[in-house]
């Protein structure tokens, strides 16, 4: 579904690729940063201490969170920065591109990094040694890792439009609650291996950011019938 967004509605359009491939350097940098800190706490402690490492892993966890929300609102300021720039110089002092469009191609650019990511770890743990679920654990950690990936593309993909929306409004309460729901995703994988317990919040965050997102776009139920109607 994510490759389907991309070929549809990005690949197309070479300013929209250059805005999506910028998107996925800044969740790159903020991963680097964030990897570096726990790189460092972990060396920096003991670990034989299995409390204290739970404790940087759930540290970890939330300060890349926080970390990525915090690259999201650089990229828009930088982005805004742009299109200004983009108006001054047309003839008809108009975007090529509006924010609206820019914040879903930035969110998408988030995703696909991210998913790149998980995707390649998962490709590593299958290289193995080892057999999935040989002590009794669900044999359906890969299966689940994928749906967990999709739903994470598209999280920040919808992310992307809430967060430059309260962003270009000054509504805060909008970027709080995008942290909210980051936060309450990644808290909920600490569930696994009971996967249903982190999937199905997952996707219920992703159909209200999705229905939320698509409202704030100038979406309604009216063209949602009419699309699916296929009428004009």
């Amino acid at each position: 579904p994510a490759l389907g967004l991309f070929l549809f509605t990005i690949a197309r359009d070479p300013l929209r690729i250059i805005i999506l491939i910028a998107g996925a350097f800044f969740w790159l940098v903020s991963l680097l940063l964030s990897s570096l800190i726990w790189f460092i706490a972990v060396k920096a402690s003991d670990s034989q201490d299995e409390p204290l490492q739970k404790g940087l892993l759930i540290f970890g966890i939330m300060f890349s969170v926080l970390l990525q929300e915090a690259f999201r609102f650089l990229y828009y300021k930088l982005l805004r920065k742009a299109i200004e720039g983009l108006v001054a110089l047309s003839e008809d002092s108009c975007s090529p591109i509006s924010i609206q469009q820019t914040a879903y191609v930035a969110g998408m650019g988030f995703g696909l990094m991210s998913g790149a990511f998980s995707m390649i770890n998962l490709l590593a743990d299958a290289l193995g040694p080892g057999t999935v679920g040989i002590h009794g654990d669900s044999q359906l950690y890969f299966l689940t890792s994928a749906f967990m990936t999709m739903v994470l593309i598209f999280l920040h993909t919808f992310w992307g439009i809430l967060f430059f929306h309260g962003c270009e409004h000054r509504r805060w309460w909008e970027i709080t609650a995008v942290i909210i729901m980051h936060l309450a995703v990644s808290g909920s994988t600490f569930c696994n291996p009971l996967y249903m317990g982190s999937l199905v919040p997952s996707y219920l965050l992703m159909a209200t950011a999705a229905t939320w997102a698509y409202l704030l776009s100038g979406g309604s139920a009216q063209n949602l019938r009419r699309f699916l109607l296929c009428k004009s």
